[in-house]
């Protein structure tokens, strides 16, 4: 188990795979408010919800990575803190040199999370992003990008600095092309990790109501918040009507 740790300084990685499928199975309830976490509105509160949570997400989150992924992926989490001074409110994911997953959180998220719900749905949220296999993928897509476009520049008989250009314009577009649908992934499996742990994820997903909303942008990296939402829903449904588990 990975625990909790604090300075990670670590940089946003964020990256599609089929939508979880399971045996259907008897429906759970949505969960009740749970017991021991407090509305945030304190430093002090906050850190006591954060830890909280995180002791039942961890081993929920493992678990769930252990008997969904598709590929031989390390499921021994680790969660950190980012507490360098200046971070917005941000979560990431990433893996270190062994290939342990990293999920990190600044402290202004922390903060900013009003209730147990919401840390818990981020958390399950960045957790499916590593399940899925995405940044795995984002990498591929960013490489084959890179090299179309790169490759059209050469056809064209553009200069080496003008290739090269291209292909680092290529990369950026093919890692932000199914940016989108893979952050709708991670909130359609990161709502059921949360609510197989026992929190609320419809309540941690108005989160989004108090963030920026990207909109539809064609090469943004985040759907628009009224999707992500839609699709937490729906995840929801899909769990209580055994569609999933």
């Amino acid at each position: 188990m990975g625990g909790v740790l604090a300075g990670a300084g670590l940089a946003l990685l964020a990256a599609c795979a089929p939508m979880p499928q399971g045996p259907v199975g008897a429906p759970p309830p949505m969960p009740e408010p749970a017991p021991g976490f407090t509305t945030t509105n304190t430093p002090e509160a906050a850190a006591r919800n954060f830890i909280g949570v995180m002791q039942r997400m961890e081993p929920a989150v493992e678990r769930e990575c252990l008997q969904r992924r598709t590929q031989p992926i390390n499921c021994d989490f680790q969660f950190v803190v980012d507490d360098r001074p200046g971070q917005d409110i941000n979560a990431f994911q990433t893996i270190d040199n062994t290939g342990r997953p990293v999920i990190g959180f600044t402290l202004p998220l922390i903060a900013a999370a009003r209730n147990a719900d919401e840390i818990a749905f981020v958390v399950g949220h960045e957790a499916s992003h590593h399940v899925l296999n995405h940044l795995e993928r984002k990498a591929g897509a960013a490489t084959a990008g890179a090299v179309i476009l790169g490759s059209i520049a050469s056809v064209y008989g553009s200069n080496s600095s003008a290739v090269d250009t291209a292909r680092r314009i290529g990369a950026s577009v093919g890692s932000r092309y199914y940016s989108k649908d893979w952050e709708l992934q991670a909130d359609y499996l990161g709502a059921i990790m949360t609510l197989n742990a026992g929190f609320d994820p419809i309540n941690g997903a108005r989160f989004f109501e108090r963030i920026p909303d990207p909109g539809d942008h064609i090469l943004g990296t985040h759907p628009s918040r009224a999707a992500r939402i839609q699709q937490v829903q729906r995840a929801v449904a899909d769990v209580q009507a055994g569609r999933v588990r």
